[in-house]
């Protein structure tokens, strides 16, 4: 780490599956560091609620001075659904409600409330005690760079619409007209202008 820092690398990344986790070394990688970048690739969203992940970006990115990028992807069903005990479900919809609930709780605009599919804040059905809360600490940044592992089609062009970049899982080279296909139909969806060449 401290060699790729000294040759200038861009950034430090590290992943997990059912091993260790991905936050743990990737703290003490930006303990030993003090410039390069250091990223998520990927944390498992089945694994952990939005707010918690916001929670961890939210401190890792006060730790390191602004040097964390967010990276999450659903991982596969064996990991899921064998390890994490959770259903696999819609792709699509759950990497949805994550990316905007983790950017709701960062912001710091209003207290949490969502009501999806996957994820319901507050509870409904539970004690009738949970309310909307707001993340009590101030983020460095409340527009901490979200990156979304896909391989399909469709879930790179969500990539493209909700993130800031993109994590070519098992990317291959004879498909690369496919991927820019679809990273083209989700910048057409974008509320923010944001190009390719703005894309990592």
């Amino acid at each position: 780490a401290r060699e790729a820092e000294r040759l200038g690398y861009h950034s430090l990344w590290t992943a997990e599956a059912y091993g260790s986790d991905a936050v743990t070394p990737l703290v003490w990688l930006a303990a030993h560091t003090e410039r390069i970048n250091v990223g998520t690739a990927i944390m498992q969203m089945p694994a952990r609620t939005p707010a918690m992940t916001a929670m961890t970006a939210a401190t890792i990115d006060l730790l390191t001075g602004g040097r964390f990028m967010l990276g999450v992807g659903v991982s596969g069903p064996q990991v899921v659904e064998g390890w994490h005990g959770v259903v696999y479900g819609k792709l699509l919809t759950r990497t949805r409600e994550y990316v905007e609930i983790v950017r709701t709780v960062l912001r710091r605009e209003q207290p949490l409330e969502h009501h999806g599919e996957y994820y319901d804040i507050p509870v409904k059905g539970g004690t009738g005690l949970g309310k909307p809360l707001k993340l009590i600490v101030h983020p460095l940044r409340s527009n901490i760079p979200i990156y979304v592992a896909a391989i399909g089609p469709r879930n790179v062009a969500l990539a493209a619409e909700i993130a800031d970049g993109w994590l070519p899982v098992f990317f291959s080279p004879k498909r690369v007209s496919v991927f820019r296909n679809s990273l083209e139909e989700g910048f057409a969806r974008r509320t923010d202008p944001k190009t390719l060449a703005e894309f990592d």
